[in-house]
């Protein structure tokens, strides 16, 4: 079932026409060249980016190869910054859940946070635990990852002990191999379907129906907004959906320094994707925001800026937080959720205004109130 495990579920009801019937939705009748949208999308954001994640990936598992062989402080930090780099680059892959990427559930393999410290102890000691299994999820990935490489002892030096005079020394160090050697491969796969042939049922895959490409992309880009970004970066670990604030739910918890940045990193991908921007270049294409512009009969309104500019005061609110947002919480939770509500903001604009204009059906439900 699509987004299945999570939290928080009700719905908001969208007044829509028949969605299989493409003659009377917005983007025929301006003509816009949805395909063309579609082609910016997964030739100059999607597949780079999964490409530069893949060889980041790869970066990591040498590194972690090479720091189990010999685990001395170098080697440590070589493998923290390789760890960093490839969870920057997921930060612009994790909104596109779409393909082999849901089919695989890539998102609940790579980065469910808080990980589970007991999952990962009873892992390692097991020496042979399937790590594409369900209940393993929240011992995978990115979070478990850097609880192998920051989490393990106190200092830098009881980290190293744990590689090398534990008397598990061995199986630590196969576990983080492990963990390494499965995140690469699942991209691998998902890359790889990007490469034969889905790219091109992608870009024209672009009719107004519940099952198009296009609608399943707008839906999951504002799904990951409202959820992976605006709840669980910032709203989880706030309190917005419990009584009390949660600082231990943070992204990048063990390494104390990049929840921030992260975040930061995040909402930019966001922003990028809106306004069709290639990954890593300052270039645009067709867009989101030019088929929301294109689809507006008022010339004097324009939803599209309005998205554009509130992505903008989330972000420099978001600027205003300490690096560590566990931190954040602890000393003054209530800049995480002055945060929390300029991110809110645009959920509205994205998942109301937007979706009405252009006569899209959300197809997940939620129980946060919109």
């Amino acid at each position: 079932m699509k987004k299945i495990g999570i939290l928080f579920i009700t719905m908001i009801a969208f007044i829509s026409c028949d969605s299989s019937d493409d003659s009377s939705d917005n983007g025929n009748q301006n003509n816009f060249d949805r395909s063309g949208m579609m082609t910016n999308i997964a030739d100059n954001l999607i597949i780079p980016a999964f490409t530069d994640l893949n060889n980041d990936l790869a970066t990591l598992e040498n590194e972690i190869a090479s720091f189990s062989t010999s685990p001395d402080i170098a080697g440590l930090n070589a493998t923290r910054t390789a760890w960093l780099n490839a969870y920057t680059t997921w930060q612009y892959v994790e909104m596109y859940n779409i393909g082999k990427a849901e089919e695989v559930q890539l998102a609940f393999k790579m980065n469910v946070y808080p990980t589970n410290v007991t999952d990962i102890q009873n892992n390692i000691l097991d020496g042979n635990a399937d790590l594409n299994a369900v209940n393993n999820n929240d011992a995978v990935g990115f979070p478990a990852v850097e609880y192998m490489i920051y989490g393990t002892g106190n200092d830098d030096q009881e980290i190293i002990d744990f590689y090398t005079t534990d008397s598990n020394a061995s199986l630590n160090k196969q576990y983080l191999i492990d963990l390494s050697a499965a995140m690469k491969s699942l991209t691998q796969e998902v890359l790889d379907d990007w490469n034969n042939g889905f790219r091109d049922s992608f870009v024209n895959s672009t009719e107004n129906t519940a099952t198009s490409a296009l609608n399943r992309l707008v839906n999951d880009f504002i799904f990951y907004y409202e959820k992976g970004l605006r709840a669980n970066k910032i709203g989880i670990p706030a309190g917005i959906f419990s009584s009390s604030s949660l600082p231990d739910r943070v992204e990048g918890l063990y390494s104390e320094v990049y929840s921030k940045q992260l975040a930061t990193t995040a909402l930019n991908a966001v922003r990028q994707f809106f306004i069709g921007q290639h990954y890593n270049s300052s270039t645009t294409g067709l867009s989101l925001s030019d088929y929301v512009t294109a689809s507006e009969t008022d010339a004097n309104n324009s939803l599209s800026t309005e998205i554009s500019n509130q992505f903008e005061t989330a972000q420099n609110q978001l600027s205003t937080l300490d690096a560590n947002l566990s931190s954040q919480v602890n000393t003054n939770n209530t800049a995480m959720l002055q945060t929390y509500d300029e991110l809110q903001r645009a959920v509205v604009l994205l998942k109301v205004d937007m979706l009405q204009l252009l006569n899209i059906n959300v197809d997940y439900v939620d129980a946060d109130g919109d």
